[in-house]
């Protein structure tokens, strides 16, 4: 896994998307980081971090790409963040409402 600085871990899922154009998926995860690499024991309770971090993670197969945000830099990471998902996610199929619909009639007999 890849720990990259934020602007260039957006233009890295800028190509991982290219690359999964044609056939693949991306998995994305978000979650809130306190900064600690390694486990803590649980023989007492630890103080709680004054401010977290948001880690944000993005899988392609094998490559693995990571980067941290500071809280000070969530919105601006944010709105580039954003603008690059809703430049690349023009591929998705919409749903057939006549085969939902179908279904739930089924589903509700």
């Amino acid at each position: 896994m890849v720990l990259l600085e934020n602007d260039a871990f957006l233009s890295e899922l800028t190509r991982l998307f290219q690359k999964c154009r044609s056939s693949g998926s991306i998995m994305l995860t978000m979650k809130r980081y306190d900064g600690r690499t390694k486990p803590e024991p649980r023989k007492g309770k630890l103080p709680e971090p004054s401010e977290y971090k948001c880690l944000i993670r993005a899988n392609l197969g094998n490559k693995k790409i990571t980067t941290v945000v500071n809280p000070k830099d969530v919105n601006r990471f944010h709105m580039a963040y954003t603008n690059v998902l809703k430049g690349n996610m023009d591929g998705l199929k919409k749903k057939d409402k006549k085969s939902a619909a179908k279904s739930k009639a089924k589903a509700t007999q």
